[in-house]
């Protein structure tokens, strides 16, 4: 009789964990923005790899142009990622100086092989008109995007490369340079002096593929 109770006991409590498995929907941990790939625009996609670690949200930058965030952005690129809003007056005008220098470091590379994105974290107030005109005041090339879009699509990509902020007033001061066909990743300290940060960015430029082909 014991073993007989003791086996319906174990049986509810598979089922319950079963039910729980299969609950569809969980609770958002907190700092984590809300996952918008599950949204009916991107249903149907099937990420795999790199784009599903990064995702392939829609950005839109300062030319109006919409970019999907692993597709267009990354893929196949030197990458160096800065978040940031044009509202800042403190940190962000002395990080995108820095920025404008790398820029001119890069020369012709900018646009070819090596890419600025810098992705605002007030979506709502910086829009893509807004940030060509701020794009100006720092001389902005071919190939420095300054990207906005849907807020559930920045913040998302912000969290991907670990910039996301709950708080716009909070955002970081962090580079990310990274080299996407050989998977190396760094941060920088965004308001380090321009030859610190030139020196990180030219070691991941140089970085080689582990097997080339």
């Amino acid at each position: 009789m014991r073993q007989l109770l003791l086996s319906i006991i174990i049986c509810v409590l598979l089922a319950a964990t079963t039910l729980q498995a299969q609950t569809p929907t969980a609770p958002v941990r907190p700092g984590v923005p809300p996952d918008p790939t599950t949204e009916s625009s991107n249903k149907g996609e099937q990420l795999t790899g790199p784009h599903r670690y990064f995702s392939d949200v829609e950005l839109v930058n300062q030319n109006g142009q919409k970019l999907r965030f692993y597709s267009d952005l990354l893929k196949d690129k030197i990458v160096i990622i800065s978040s940031f809003m044009a509202t800042c007056t403190s940190a962000c005008p002395a990080k995108n100086s820095n920025l404008e220098k790398i820029q001119n470091f890069l020369g012709q590379r900018l646009g070819r092989d090596v890419f600025i994105l810098s992705i605002t974290v007030d979506p709502v107030i910086d829009t893509p008109a807004r940030l060509k005109e701020y794009a100006k005041t720092y001389h902005a090339k071919p190939g420095w995007h300054f990207l906005s879009g849907k807020k559930e699509n920045v913040d998302w990509a912000l969290h991907k490369i670990g910039q996301y902020v709950a708080n716009k007033e909070d955002h970081v001061n962090i580079l990310v340079v990274g080299n996407e066909p050989t998977g190396l990743w760094k941060r920088s300290f965004a308001l380090a002096s321009p030859a610190e940060l030139i020196k990180t960015v030219e070691s991941v430029i140089n970085d080689k593929p582990a097997n080339p082909k």
